[in-house]
């Protein structure tokens, strides 16, 4: 979904399939694209839609984007490898917006690539389920993050006991197998937990930690995503029964279920 100013943009196409875009220009000094990312087809709207912004004299032209498309491809191994977030920054830089607005990146890298960026943290986010927890089961929740480095990036925005996971993988499929659990154990057993990250597909590495949580003897389990893909309804955290409910905002997820709670950006 693209909206310039607040307005949604409607993307028809020409009976060959190319984009047919019609927009009048904002009489507003500052205008705004707010891209809440579902296809690659509207990384080429947005191209198309900020260069007729500027060729009709428009230069304060700023994007919204809270979810970083190709964000996991961050780094190549072989020569095989496209570094597509590479490009897509350099696409973005291109087009010249004066400020590039997104919300808890995948990685570092994302940051340096993306010229003149502003990064949003999830922090009231995160504190509005913790918040909900509280008022359902009459106290704050434990935190769990899934591995190392989830650990270090919020725990310094939640001043909350913590434990983090240690994914164990069958590197030659990259399938996650179990995992083990360091840091604050004690705040696990008998606790409710709140997991946290950035992330979710399909949810396997959520599924495994709430499973190693439950044997710990976690309570009532719950999980805040910043962006959530529409895949998680192909995977097993909402049919397991481990996880109580979901949290997420709608920077990428376009579904519904009765375990989501998903707030609008």
């Amino acid at each position: 979904m693209i909206r310039l100013n607040g307005n949604n943009i409607d993307i028809g196409s020409f009976p060959d399939g190319t984009m047919l875009i019609k927009q009048d220009i904002p009489k507003e000094d500052k205008i705004t694209i707010e891209w809440f990312y579902e296809n690659d087809r509207e990384t080429l709207a947005v191209m198309y839609l900020a260069e007729h912004l500027k060729a009709h004299g428009c230069d304060n032209v700023h994007l919204y984007m809270p979810y970083i498309p190709n964000a996991r491809q961050d780094r190549v191994k072989t020569n095989e490898d496209v570094f597509t977030l590479k490009y897509f920054a350099n696409l973005i830089n291109s087009l010249g917006f004066g400020t590039v607005t997104v919300l808890d990146p995948h990685s570092s890298v994302s940051e340096a690539l993306i010229n003149n960026i502003i990064i949003e943290k999830p922090v009231k986010y995160i504190e509005r389920a913790i918040e909900k927890i509280r008022e359902a089961e009459g106290e704050i929740p434990s935190m769990f993050y899934p591995d190392e480095g989830a650990g270090k990036r919020y725990s310094g925005m939640i001043s909350l006991p913590y434990a983090f996971g240690i994914k164990k993988r069958d590197w030659k499929t990259g399938q996650i197998l179990g995992l083990d659990v360091a840091g604050d154990i004690d705040s696990i057993a008998g606790k409710n937990i709140l997991i946290v990250d950035d992330i979710c597909s399909r949810g396997g590495t959520f599924y495994h930690s709430a499973k190693k949580l439950r044997e710990l003897g976690a309570r009532n389990i719950y999980l805040h995503i910043t962006h959530c893909e529409n895949s998680i309804f192909d995977g097993e955290v909402l049919t397991s029964g481990l996880i109580k409910k979901v949290f997420t905002t709608n920077s990428i997820l376009t579904g519904e279920h009765e375990m989501i709670e998903k707030v609008e950006l």
